[in-house]
């Protein structure tokens, strides 16, 4: 058996590597925008914070690299998840829900749709959360509720201003009430931070929609949002079939949003670093520092976001 076994798949093995998280991943990777089809290589979107260089659609993005984009340099440490009853109602369809978990962990290496970390931008302290759509939609259920309100409780013993990154189908269906019971919770959260006087900063990645935008999402002290990225409550196909009538041209997007004053600003996310940095000094009533550009973020060898120790 030898030639594939003693020369084929060596010279396949030379041309793999090992990402932070152990995985292996093509030197030599391309990827493809979802919007124009345009062939990006990796190491290129990397440098222009995922977004098409052809186009200008944003590409989603995990944790590692918000966190990598956001935060000054080095100075980041992650929350630990909160233990929560992984499948509190034995819930199965066509899968079953403790599958749906685990091949969701498997696929982002991460145990749950929230990351939460302490930090500073230029200086000030913030708290930064991010509610990632790989993991099964960005679904909120219990786990996502817990970490949302310990991170705000954390903000407010700490003094941050409390910024949430969010992309999210909704709430998650496979939780039932327990996951609907996760938006008073949230909101009560979020009420707590603005008694403690403290800057709650939301901005909208795509998509963002159901419970979450219902809840949590929609009350920020300051609505940004990337541009492209469709947010509301129920999806615009469902919207018009109900109405019967046909949409406006843009409806759910960024821009449109905007427009009709559902938010306060759309920012690309290569200056979303410096808006958030003018927007939280005002709000904190804190001196600005001098304009500095952007520092690329830590990157390891195969141009993937490090997270900080």
């Amino acid at each position: 058996m030898n030639w594939i076994t003693n020369l084929v798949r060596p010279r396949i093995k030379k041309l793999m590597t090992k990402d932070a998280s152990g995985r292996e991943t093509p030197e030599n990777l391309w990827r493809k925008c979802s919007a124009c089809g345009e062939m990006i290589f990796h190491r290129d979107l990397v440098a222009n914070f995922h977004v098409c260089p052809n186009c200008g659609h944003h590409l989603r993005v995990g944790p590692a690299e918000r966190f990598a984009f956001t935060f000054d340099p080095n100075t980041y440490t992650e929350l630990p998840p909160p233990q929560v009853a992984s499948d509190p109602l034995r819930f199965k369809a066509e899968k079953r829900y403790a599958d749906e978990m685990k091949a969701a962990k498997a696929k982002t290496s991460r145990p749950e749709a929230f990351s939460a970390a302490r930090g500073t931008i230029d200086g000030l302290p913030v708290m930064i959360a991010v509610q990632a759509f790989d993991f099964l939609g960005g679904s909120l259920g219990m786990a996502v509720g817990e970490a949302f309100v310990r991170a705000a409780e954390a903000a407010i013993a700490e003094k941050r201003a409390f910024i949430l990154y969010v992309s999210s189908g909704g709430a998650r269906m496979q939780e039932s009430m327990l996951s609907l019971m996760q938006m008073p919770r949230t909101t009560i959260a979020v009420q707590m931070l603005k008694e403690a006087g403290l800057p709650y900063i939301v901005v909208f990645t795509d998509p963002t929609f159901g419970g979450v935008s219902a809840s949590y999402a929609m009350l920020g002290d300051i609505q940004i949002a990337e541009p492209g990225a469709q947010i509301g409550f129920a999806g615009a196909r469902v919207i018009a079939q109900t109405i019967r009538e046909k949409l406006p041209e843009g409806f759910q997007r960024a821009e449109y949003l905007l427009a009709h004053g559902m938010l306060d600003m759309v920012l690309p996310r290569a200056e979303m670093r410096a808006g958030l940095s003018r927007v939280l000094h005002m709000l904190m009533k804190k001196p600005r520092p001098k304009a500095r550009t952007l520092p690329p973020p830590n990157l390891n060898g195969n141009g993937r976001a490090v997270a900080a120790q």
